[in-house]
């Protein structure tokens, strides 16, 4: 696989590997430890070298996976990991993204990912009751050490880009971007290609919605996330068939899958964009890295950058309570 430039100069494979799914929302969590360690380490065989997780997915649980996973091959790949959680009693209960509770999760992520240094170190979620100053400027820190690598952001807004790029150079935003999913493409894409930050597009595939494979029958798991995400409520999957059945039409033209095409068309918008599907198949990591050899015309671009406004999309991307933790 091809290999795409982030800010800063971090070079990563064209598709990326999101670990979350591996430990949490996707329903019952998969039984067989070493089974998900194979789906990581195929991974690196089909030329992934950039793997995400965080501290809050299990908690914990997946990072030590992927620290064990990629123990053997860490010379060979990038771990980007996540801080700004306030984590008691095995969940989450709100942010804290203040410096020493990032100084305490680095040296714990650093632990479990057994590794010297974290090659990408986002905030997480933005803390609205923490300046994004002393957020980059704590990181800068831990990057002046040796600790961290590289520092990114999960959701911000462009001005909070801005802000904290003027401390500590940013080298990638991490944010849900997809064939349905379009917000950051008003500020914050603009705002990337201006500082030189690159993009990393987590559900570029739309929670499995965009690999055609969920409809008004899938029935989901106790504990998977769709349950309660708007956007796959009943009518308003029905309402949303109309935009993956014009993606399954062009994958059939194109020989693809329409998971694909959802991917081919992130990695066309810019060369530094790097999407990181999930998966927990090792059938699927071989199809989420053909993607990067699949190529739309200019006319598949332009028929597919306006899909969105031309079919609709229906419902919000996240409940009440997460959207509250998104920038703005």
């Amino acid at each position: 696989m091809h290999t795409r430039t982030l800010g800063q100069g971090l070079e990563v494979s064209a598709v990326g590997l999101g670990a979350m799914g591996m430990s949490q929302s996707y329903g019952p969590n998969p039984g067989d430890r070493n089974a998900m360690i194979a789906v990581l380490r195929s991974a690196a065989d089909h030329g992934v070298t950039f793997y995400d997780t965080a501290e809050v997915y299990g908690p914990y649980d997946n990072e030590e996976l992927v620290g064990e996973a990629l123990a053997p091959l860490r010379d060979r790949v990038v771990i980007a990991t996540k801080f700004g959680w306030d984590i008691r009693d095995g969940r989450s209960v709100g942010l804290d993204s203040r410096p020493e509770r990032i100084r305490r999760v680095a040296d714990a992520s650093l632990a479990r990912l057994r590794t010297d240094a974290i090659d990408l170190f986002y905030q997480h979620r933005v803390d609205p009751d923490v300046p994004i100053e002393d957020v980059a400027g704590t990181v800068g820190e831990l990057v002046a050490e040796g600790k961290v690598r590289h520092f990114g952001l999960s959701e911000p807004s462009a001005a909070t880009v801005r802000r904290a790029h003027a401390v500590h150079p940013v080298t990638a935003v991490q944010s849900e971007y997809s064939l349905w999913t379009r917000d950051p493409e008003a500020e914050v894409l603009p705002a990337l290609a201006e500082l030189g930050i690159g993009f990393v597009p987590f559900s570029p595939l739309g929670k499995g919605f965009l690999t055609g494979t969920v409809d008004t029958s899938t029935a989901f798991a106790e504990g998977d996330i769709r349950l309660r995400v708007p956007r796959f409520e009943r009518d308003n999957l029905a309402a949303n068939r109309a935009l993956v059945d014009h993606v399954k039409d062009l994958a059939a033209r194109r020989g693809a899958t329409p998971g694909q095409i959802a991917l081919a068309w992130l990695l066309a918008r810019e060369p530094w964009i790097v999407p990181i599907p999930g998966t927990r198949s090792t059938a699927r990591i071989g199809e989420n890295a053909g993607a990067a050899r699949v190529a739309l015309s200019a006319d598949d671009m332009a028929d597919l950058d306006s899909l969105a406004r031309r079919v609709g999309v229906r419902g919000d991307r996240y409940d009440a309570v997460h959207m509250g933790y998104v920038d703005r």
